[in-house]
């Protein structure tokens, strides 16, 4: 029989809005946790106004927050209060990304609601993070992204930065404050009590840089990493080169990988030179070494053609591939990467799955993303409100369904 997944039992409380606590709480969903979406009336997360839309439900929301369940509860109504402080008091993580300050103002500060739950591990995301100069500005994953460097660093030189068009900062930070909840329920092992995690956007951008950062210092500021346009310099050869259909990757940047690049589109005179059998040495002839890529692989039948033979060769490569590529890639369909969903309204819907397989845990296909509030009542009656106290927060839109 298969063990449960090794968050079962965990309760989060997820709110949270848009995609980096989303994404986090969503994660942990994944991993066995029962997690509950708690949003503000009357139109909860902003990220269900945030497109691809078929009809009126946003795929946005769908995949960020499918396997948990929705309550939408009015703060502002001392019964929506007093049902917030009771759904924390019961809770083992609480996720929130509201800017440093803001939930302290309704008593929901993490000093306030630890004191009656002293095991909660609190997990604030935001910008800049609770403390610094900038910890009080506003920010999205795009702000963070441009602060942090890594704009400036890719893109031709001499344009402007393009947009990274995946959500490097957000999915990030999500992914980090995963670890940091997950250390905390661990550390709450032992110690019997939670804490607060600080997690900030700039924080893990800057983080993720795994060469600019150290080039710049270690070399005492001389050497300031910029655009580079499709390949590094300092890994020749590696990079993205063009097709006669489209474009492909390859990745030679280690002696042996060069010496087999080098016999299959030069023959054994272009691998016997000695001058490129070292990082150092293809680095300073990259001139020279570049254009004879690019004639080769502008020189096969197509893209296909190109990473078969380097395939063939032994050269890591792939293809720039399309989404529907991806989407129709046999090895993501090996992998679950897309899972399908039966939706009450939109009927079969296919969305982006998660990366976490446990040996000892089948994987499951997660409930679909709660519409809004519609687990108020069951969630009200499990914190001991009667039939006749939740009508009345119904009738008074403490509680908020669509």
């Amino acid at each position: 029989m298969n063990k449960p997944l090794p968050l079962t039992g965990i309760r989060v409380i997820d709110y949270s809005h848009f995609l980096a606590g989303p994404f986090l709480s969503r994660s942990l969903a994944a991993m066995g946790a029962d997690v509950i979406k708690v949003e503000r009336p009357p139109l909860g997360d902003a990220g269900r106004r945030h497109g691809y839309f078929v009809g009126d439900h946003s795929g946005y929301f769908l995949q960020q927050n499918m396997g948990k369940e929705g309550l939408c509860v009015d703060l502002r109504q001392p019964q929506g209060a007093e049902l917030m402080r009771r759904l924390i008091k019961s809770a083992d993580v609480f996720v929130e990304n509201y800017r440093p300050g803001a939930l302290k103002k309704l008593g929901l500060g993490y000093e306030t609601v630890s004191k009656d739950n002293p095991g909660l591990v609190y997990c604030s995301i935001s910008a800049y993070g609770q403390t610094g100069p900038y910890s009080s500005r506003p920010g999205f994953g795009l702000i963070a992204e441009a602060m942090s460097g890594a704009m400036s660093i890719i893109g031709v030189p001499g344009e402007a930065p393009p947009l990274f068009r995946m959500p490097l900062a957000d999915m990030y930070t999500g992914i980090h404050g995963v670890a940091a909840v997950c250390a905390a329920l661990f550390g709450r092992q032992s110690s019997g009590r939670g804490q607060h995690i600080d997690l900030a956007l700039y924080d893990c951008m800057v983080s993720m840089h795994d060469f600019a950062v150290q080039a710049y210092t270690m070399s005492g500021g001389k050497e300031l990493p910029v655009q580079t346009g499709h390949d590094m310099p300092d890994s020749t050869v590696y990079g993205v080169f063009t097709a006669r259909d489209g474009h492909l990757v390859i990745a030679a940047q280690v002696d042996e990988a060069w010496i087999r690049l080098a016999r299959l589109i030069g023959g054994d005179a272009l691998a016997a030179d000695t001058r490129f059998h070292h990082a150092a040495g293809r680095n300073a002839n990259r001139e020279e070494i570049l254009p004879l890529v690019r004639q080769w692989t502008i020189a096969q039948e197509n893209v296909a053609a190109c990473v078969r033979a380097l395939d063939e060769a032994g050269v890591p490569s792939a293809p720039v591939q399309t989404i529907d590529q991806v989407v129709n890639d046999p090895q993501i369909a090996a992998r679950r990467m897309i899972i399908e969903q039966d939706h009450p309204v939109l009927g079969k819907i296919r969305l982006p799955n998660l990366p976490f397989n446990f040996s000892e845990s089948e994987p499951l296909t997660p409930r679909v993303a709660p519409e809004l509030g519609q687990h108020n009542r069951t969630i009200a009656v499990d914190l001991g409100f009667t039939e006749t106290e939740i009508d009345a927060m119904i009738a008074n839109g403490t509680l908020y369904s669509a």
